[in-house]
């Protein structure tokens, strides 16, 4: 059975989220099982999730921005500092950020400039770990000209904190999913 459905989902209990020292989340890479995942490092704004397995995603403001141990790998993405997500609480309808970024795509090297514009979704209320979290929902369209290529991004943002909370990334031009769920947050 595990050869035909894989792995199973990992769930920890609330208490467990809430009794580890560490912030968590949850993440599910490239369409497999859900996993449970640990800070490793919270430095420079960057946080470091470290898998069982030593993978690492490092995210920004709830964005993906480098991978590291998966099939293929997110290595950069440029222009940080003006990506929408850096003022969450403050997104308007129709921002826009342009970006490079690179990673491999069966092994191979690629790089492309991404814009990328952002649209209120509606609201949703998110149950994770025990509480309940009132979110703001933004879908990012994101495209490359060059290819033509186009994916969309989805955002859940805690209206009280600003945090993301919930993220449905691809890693690469629309391929390569990635989810994650903070069960509990790094703090500074």
């Amino acid at each position: 059975m595990l050869a035909i459905n894989g792995p199973d989902d990992v769930t920890v209990t609330d208490q467990q989220v809430n009794e580890l020292p560490y912030a968590s989340l949850y993440a599910r890479i490239n369409n497999g099982p859900r996993i449970f995942v640990v800070l490793g490092y919270n430095e420079q704004g960057q946080q470091k999730w470290v898998t069982q397995d030593k993978a690492m995603l490092v995210t920004a403001q709830g964005r993906l921005i480098k991978t590291v141990g998966l099939p293929d790998n997110l290595h950069q993405v440029s222009n940080l500092q003006h990506d929408p997500l850096t003022d969450t609480l403050h997104i308007s309808p129709g921002a826009r950020w342009t970006r490079i970024v690179q990673w491999t795509e069966h092994g191979e090297v690629r790089a492309a400039t991404v814009s990328s514009s952002f649209q209120r979704g509606d609201d949703e209320v998110l149950e994770i770990a025990g509480n309940r979290i009132a979110c703001r929902v933004w879908h990012e369209q994101a495209r490359i000209d060059s290819s033509g290529r186009e994916w969309e991004n989805t955002f859940w943002i805690d209206n009280r904190s600003g945090e993301v909370v919930q993220a449905h990334q691809m890693l690469a031009a629309d391929a390569f999913p990635v989810e994650t769920t903070i069960l509990k947050p790094a703090r500074s």
